[in-house]
């Protein structure tokens, strides 16, 4: 069966690099005739598979590579409410989404698109610039399948927020309604034009309706530029007998008693420089490591191996650097395998084809047990915007149309723009069935919370709430 798929997915990509040669009206039309095969209302509808689909056995399936002791800290952030459910399980929406419509055609896609996986960071040039900023999932895969789940974390976001469905499904309509404008926009462009193309804070700022918005973007930016090394040292490193040293925080940083740590780090760091560029060695031999512990991070990732080094440079100028495992992605087994054998190879590649700019730090790298990582700075300037919680309606359609817009330019730099822009044509059909979609997948969303809450509750899965 396999073997198919493969078969499958190599028939796709040659049909794809094919299409590149077609005109852009050519590819417009091809987009248009598809809507025969799969209208775009059918993108309307969700069904529950029913007894089919055991979603603790496919949570606990995800679990299988994790570090055993860390699986209930994640059941316990998933446990906190419908949205840090989805966040925490892409496995189970990409097993989902394989059942919906698409039309066929692949771009680089995240594979774990919900809000909080967009933000601000900064360039190499040190310019601040708002992308997609977690890669963990990435594989090429059908385009709907980003934008479904970006649309189903609105709908939850929005109904936690307090907002009617209502309000709720206009926020997923304006967020289509951006991929799909900016999507046909970026399908006149240029391929080098689409490549330049970034969203950052004067493009932000000029978005703004308002003067009120434009102030809290302002402050949104200069909390962003305090997040650099500098600042985070003093809260992650002490001065211990002399030496800077990693403050243990359990259980979320911490060391690893084994003797051998270090020496297996300094193993790692050595095949992670060999993944740079030879001007980003020379970057990175300013620097020695001094010091190296486990942190958990996030919550679809709590329970994979991740580790941050602390290093310094000849004047003593600090660097931290997040080594972050890399499983097969949880498209994989609907997508295919990906054209990288190294998991983190995978992750890097498929961040630099969706991001505008990427940490100049960005690599890969094997451990001494087989294990793959992919490697970036722990902050610089990386900021995630406060969208749960209370938010206004005007606030959260702000940023789905802004969310909208930079995964249209992330698909335009890999995908066939413009037959997926036929596709969706200049009318509000497929936004109005992303709409429905979203509010019938927040409904199974929060009737899988539910389901986690009773297994927990019956000890099926073991459970860790952190204190506040």
């Amino acid at each position: 069966m396999a073997s198919n798929k493969n078969a499958s997915t190599k028939k796709s990509s040659k049909t794809e690099s094919a299409a590149h040669f077609l005109s852009r009206e050519e590819r417009l039309a091809n987009g248009q005739r598809l809507r025969t095969q799969i209208p775009r209302e059918a993108h309307a509808k969700w069904k529950s598979p029913g007894r089919q689909r055991d979603v603790i056995a496919i949570l606990e399936k995800s679990n299988r590579d994790r570090l055993k002791e860390l699986v209930p800290i994640r059941y316990g952030r998933m446990l906190r409410s419908p949205f840090t459910f989805l966040r925490g399980s892409a496995a189970l929406m990409a097993h989902d989404l394989s059942s919906t419509a698409h039309i066929g055609v692949n771009v680089q896609a995240c594979g774990d698109c919900h809000l909080l996986n967009f933000g601000l960071f900064a360039t190499p040039e040190r310019n601040l610039v708002f992308d997609l900023n977690d890669f963990d999932e990435t594989l090429p895969a059908p385009w709907e399948w980003d934008i479904k789940r970006l649309a189903a974390s609105f709908a939850v976001a929005a109904r936690e927020g307090g907002l009617s469905d209502a309000r709720a499904r206009d926020v997923v309509i304006t967020c289509a309604r951006a991929y799909r404008e900016n999507l046909r926009v970026y399908s006149k462009m240029s391929p080098l034009e689409v490549w330049y193309s970034r969203l950052d804070t004067e493009a932000l700022l000029a978005m703004a309706p308002d003067a009120k918005a434009r102030k809290y973007r302002q402050q949104l930016f200069d909390r962003a530029r305090e997040r650099v090394m500098e600042s985070a040292f003093p809260k992650i490193a002490e001065l211990v007998a002399g030496q800077p040293r990693i403050i243990d925080q359990p259980p979320i940083i911490y060391h690893v008693a084994e003797d051998n740590f270090m020496q297996r780090v300094l193993h790692s760091l050595a095949d992670y420089r060999r993944s740079l560029t030879d001007d980003r060695r020379v970057l990175f031999d300013r620097y020695r490591v001094v010091d190296a512990a486990l942190k958990v991070v996030g919550i679809g990732s709590v329970g994979t191996r991740c580790f941050i080094a602390l290093l310094f440079s000849e004047e003593n100028h600090p660097l931290i650097l997040q080594f972050k495992e890399s499983c097969r992605s949880v498209l994989e087994p609907y997508a295919g395998k990906s054209q990288y054998q190294h998991q983190g190879q995978r992750v890097v590649m498929g961040q630099r084809l969706m991001q505008s700019s990427s940490d100049i730090f960005l690599g890969w790298m094997r451990s001494p047990g087989g294990r793959d990582y992919f490697v970036r700075q722990l902050r610089d300037m990386k900021l995630s915007v406060p969208v749960e919680g209370d938010i206004s309606a005007p606030q959260l359609e702000r940023y789905a149309d802004i969310c909208g817009l930079t995964l249209a330019r992330a698909h335009a730099k890999s995908g066939d723009s413009a037959t997926i822009s036929g596709y969706l044509g200049k009318g509000d059909a497929f936004d109005e069935a992303l709409g429905d979609f979203a509010l019938l997948y927040a409904d199974q969303t929060e009737r899988d919370h539910g389901l986690l809450v009773k297994a927990a509750r019956a000890g099926r899965v073991n459970v860790l709430i952190e204190e506040a």
